[in-house]
C-alpha cells in the first residue's frame, strides 16, 4: 500500500514538470505524442482482445458496446460537409449520444481577453445550457485540463456550475491544433482505454476544425481589406454595402455614400513619386477613420478614391461629416505637397436611387463635378447629386467618365441610362425641355465623331426652313424640338455599325435603317410631352416617291414636318466631312437636292431651302 502511493506521487510530480502555459506554444500534440493514430489502427484488435475489460467497466448509466470502425466512419460522413464551429458541435453531439450513449456533451473554447472559456453544453435529451469558467478557478478541472493539456475524469459534473444537469461522471479532453490548447471537450460519462483513445483523437480532431475555421475568417478579412489604408477594398466595401442597403431597406432608412478623390494626385505620383502618393491616401484614410461613427464603414473603391458608406444618415448629415473630414485634412501638411485637398460627391438611398450601383456611380459623377468646379472659398467642393443638374455639359460629361472608367462592365449603358432620366425627368417649363433635349441630342452625337453637331444644325436648318414657308410660331418650336430629336433612336445601333468608316454592308444597312422606329417607339413614345414628335422622327427618312424607310409613305402622306427634318437632315450630310469623302460646298449641296427633288424630297420645300441656304452658317 505504501508503495502504490508512493508510486502515485512520483506520477502526479511528473505531471506537473510537464504543465507548460498552453498560449506560450510549447504543448505537445497528443496525437503525435501518445500515438493516437497507431492506437486508433488498433481498435479493432483492442476491441476483439479486450472484451472483458470493455463489458465490465463500471458506469452510472447503460453502456453501448462501441464498434470503434464505425464510430469513426459515422464521425466523418457527419463532419465532411460542416463548415462553422456549431455545426460540428451539433454533430459531435449527436453521435456521441447514438453510438456512446453519453448523458451530455459540452465544448468551451478560450476567450483570451475575458480570460474564460465559454461553454455550451447539451444534454442527451436536446436541452442547452451556457457557462462560463474562468481561468481564475485554479482547482476547476477544466482549467486544470485547459492548462495543462492533459486529460481529467470526474464522477460527477458539479464544476460546470450548471443547475437542474442531471449528475453523471464527466470525462475533460483538451482540444490542441498545432502544439496550442484552445480549448476543451467535455463529455458526460465514462470511458474506456480504448474509448478514452479514440475521445482524444477526436477532440484533437474537432481542434484542427475550429483552428482551420478562424484561419479562414482571417484569410477572408485580409481577402477584404487594402493592405495600403486598412480599410475595406473594393470587394469588401462592395460586399459591406449590400448588407448596409438591404438593412436600410427593411427599416425604410436612408443611407448614405461619401465619395472622396484627392485632388492632383496623379501629379503628386509622377512628381514626387508613388511613396508620397500612398502617404497622401493614408493620410485620407486615417481621417477618415478617426471621424466616423462605429456603424460607419469606409473602403479604398479605387486606386486613388476611398468611400464611406454611412447608415440612417440623409444628405444634409453626410454633408456635415464630409465637411468636417475636408477641414481636417486641410489642417494636415504634407512636405512637398501642403495641405491635402479632395474632390467630395454625395449620394442618398432612397433619394438619389434605390439601386446599389447606381448609388455608387451617382456619387461618383458628383465627385467628377466637384473635381470640375475646384476650391470653394478655400475648401474642396462637396457636391451631392441633388445639387446638381444632370443635364448640364459637367453632369453629362462626369456621367460618361464614369460609366467608361468604372462601370461599363456591370451593364450600366450610358446612353440606355439617359433614356431613363429623360422619360423620368419632371418638366418644369419649355426651356427646361429644350434643355433636356439639346443635352441628349448632344450625347448621341457624340457617339459619331463625323456628326459631331448635326442635330443642332439639322435643327437650325429645319427651323429656318419652316420659318421660310410661314409655319405658325408653335409649329416652328415643335419643328426645331423634333429635328434636334431626329436621330435619338441612334441610342440604339451598336457603335460597330455607328462609327463603321467605310459603307455599311446590305446586313449593316438593315441595322441601320431601325433607327427611326427605335427613336419614335422607345424613346419618344414612353414620354407624353414628346409624342407628338414622333412623326417627324420616324418618318425623316421616307422619301417622296414612296422608296425611303420605315413604312415606304409617298407624297403628302409623309407629316410636313418629316419633310421639312429630311431636306434639313440631307443638306447637312452633304456639306460635313465623312469618313468616305469631304464634305460639299454648298452650291453643290443645292445641286444634289435639286437632282432628288420631287423624288427623294418634297420639290417646293427643296426649292425653299437652295433660296435660304447660302445665308445659313455652314460651319460644323
Amino acid at each position: 500500500m505504501e508503495k502504490s502511493k508512493q508510486v502515485t506521487e512520483n506520477n502526479l510530480k511528473t505531471a506537473k514538470s510537464k504543465i507548460t502555459n498552453p498560449l506560450s506554444g510549447n504543448v505537445s500534440n497528443p496525437i503525435a505524442d501518445n500515438g493516437i493514430v497507431a492506437r486508433i489502427n488498433n481498435f479493432n484488435a483492442q476491441k476483439t482482445n479486450n472484451r472483458l475489460y470493455s463489458g465490465y467497466v463500471s458506469n452510472t448509466f447503460s453502456k453501448k458496446s462501441v464498434d470503434f470502425i464505425d464510430f469513426i466512419n459515422k464521425v466523418n460522413q457527419e463532419l465532411k460537409d460542416k463548415k462553422s464551429q456549431s455545426d460540428m458541435f451539433g454533430a459531435l453531439h449527436d453521435v456521441f449520444t447514438e453510438k456512446l450513449n453519453c448523458m451530455f456533451t459540452a465544448f468551451g473554447i478560450f476567450h483570451e481577453k475575458s480570460n474564460c472559456i465559454n461553454l455550451k453544453l447539451q444534454n442527451k435529451f436536446g436541452s442547452t445550457y451556457s457557462s462560463k469558467i474562468f481561468m481564475s478557478d485554479e482547482f476547476n478541472p477544466v482549467v486544470e485540463s485547459f492548462r495543462t493539456s492533459s486529460i481529467i475524469s470526474r464522477d460527477n459534473n458539479k464544476f460546470l456550475n450548471i443547475p437542474y444537469l442531471q449528475d453523471s461522471s464527466s470525462f475533460i479532453l483538451p482540444l490542441i491544433s498545432v502544439n496550442r490548447c484552445i480549448g476543451v471537450m467535455i463529455i458526460g460519462m465514462d470511458a474506456t482505454e480504448s474509448e478514452t483513445s479514440l475521445l482524444s483523437f477526436i477532440a484533437n480532431y474537432a481542434a484542427m476544425f475550429i483552428h482551420n475555421i478562424y484561419l479562414q475568417e482571417k484569410a477572408n478579412k485580409y481577402d477584404n481589406t487594402d493592405t495600403l489604408t486598412s480599410l475595406y477594398n473594393h470587394r469588401g466595401f462592395q460586399e459591406v454595402l449590400t448588407t448596409e442597403l438591404q438593412r436600410a431597406k427593411d427599416h425604410k432608412t436612408h443611407l448614405s455614400i461619401i465619395m472622396m478623390d484627392v485632388n492632383n494626385i496623379s501629379k503628386i505620383n509622377r512628381e514626387l513619386g508613388h511613396a508620397k502618393g500612398d502617404e497622401v491616401i493614408r493620410l485620407l484614410a486615417d481621417k477618415i477613420k478617426q471621424n466616423i461613427r462605429n456603424n460607419d464603414k469606409a473602403g479604398r473603391y479605387g486606386g486613388d478614391e476611398i468611400a464611406i458608406i454611412l447608415p440612417d444618415t440623409n444628405t444634409a448629415d453626410a454633408k456635415y461629416l464630409a465637411e468636417y473630414i475636408t477641414y481636417t485634412l486641410s489642417c494636415c501638411f504634407v512636405d512637398d505637397v501642403g495641405p491635402v485637398k479632395v474632390s467630395v460627391g454625395i449620394s442618398t438611398y432612397p433619394d438619389c436611387t434605390e439601386d446599389q450601383e447606381k448609388l455608387l456611380v451617382l456619387a461618383e459623377q458628383a465627385m467628377y463635378i466637384s473635381q470640375a468646379k475646384g476650391y470653394k472659398e478655400g475648401m474642396s467642393a462637396i457636391i451631392s447629386s441633388s445639387d446638381y443638374n444632370f443635364w448640364s455639359d459637367d453632369s453629362l460629361s462626369s456621367f460618361a467618365e464614369v460609366l467608361a472608367k468604372r462601370h461599363a462592365q456591370m451593364g450600366i449603358n450610358f446612353e440606355e441610362e439617359l433614356v431613363h432620366k429623360f422619360n423620368n425627368e419632371q418638366i418644369s417649363s419649355q426651356n427646361h425641355l429644350m434643355e433636356m433635349v439639346t443635352s441628349l441630342a448632344g450625347a448621341i452625337d457624340a457617339k459619331d465623331p463625323y456628326t459631331k453637331g448635326h442635330s443642332t444644325s439639322v435643327s437650325r436648318y429645319s427651323e429656318a426652313l419652316a420659318r421660310a414657308i410661314n409655319l405658325p410660331e408653335d409649329e416652328v418650336e415643335r419643328i426645331k424640338l423634333g429635328a434636334l430629336l431626329h436621330d435619338v433612336g441612334k441610342i440604339g445601333i451598336p457603335e460597330n455599325v455607328l462609327k463603321k468608316p467605310s459603307h455599311l454592308s446590305d446586313d449593316e444597312w438593315e441595322i441601320m435603317k431601325q433607327h427611326p422606329v427605335i427613336g419614335a417607339e422607345k424613346v419618344l413614345a414612353p414620354n407624353e410631352a414628346l409624342r407628338d414628335l414622333i412623326p417627324m422622327v420616324k418618318y425623316h427618312h421616307e422619301h417622296y416617291d414612296g422608296s425611303g424607310y420605315p413604312e415606304k409613305l409617298k407624297g403628302e402622306e409623309i407629316p410636313l414636318s418629316a419633310r421639312i427634318v429630311a431636306v434639313a437632315d440631307a443638306f447637312h450630310a452633304l456639306i460635313s466631312d465623312r469618313p468616305y469623302r469631304k464634305g460639299l460646298g454648298v452650291e453643290k449641296a443645292c445641286e444634289i437636292l435639286k437632282m432628288g427633288a420631287g423624288t427623294q424630297w418634297d420639290s417646293d420645300l427643296v426649292r425653299q431651302f437652295i433660296t435660304i441656304a447660302p445665308s445659313l452658317s455652314t460651319s460644323i
